[in-house]
């Protein structure tokens, strides 16, 4: 099988068994831990963003260079529209 071949069978495949995928992922809990920790990526600091649900299930990441008020707004409507729901708990560090 060729690497085109495989190719198309991606572009003609994927999107339906993406959809299949995101059919089957659990529904977020409604206790969110928010957390935002930095890393140093080619030599530059940079700020990663995570969301993780009561049960551990990660929701959604973000990579950003700043760490302020409108990179946490950001993640949190990002996130909030990924998983369509809103929760009734937000644990966080203190963003």
């Amino acid at each position: 099988v060729s690497h085109e071949t495989v190719h198309q069978w991606t572009r003609r495949f994927g999107p339906a068994y993406a959809a299949a995928l995101r059919r089957r992922r659990p529904r977020p809990g409604d206790k969110w831990h928010l957390d935002e920790v930095f890393v140093k990526i080619q030599g530059r600091q940079r700020y990663l963003w995570r969301a993780v649900d009561a049960d551990g299930n990660v929701l959604d990441i973000l990579l950003r260079n700043r760490r302020d008020e409108p990179a946490a707004r950001r993640f949190f409507r990002r996130l909030t529209q990924k998983t369509r729901s809103v929760p009734r708990v937000i644990v966080t560090d203190k963003l």
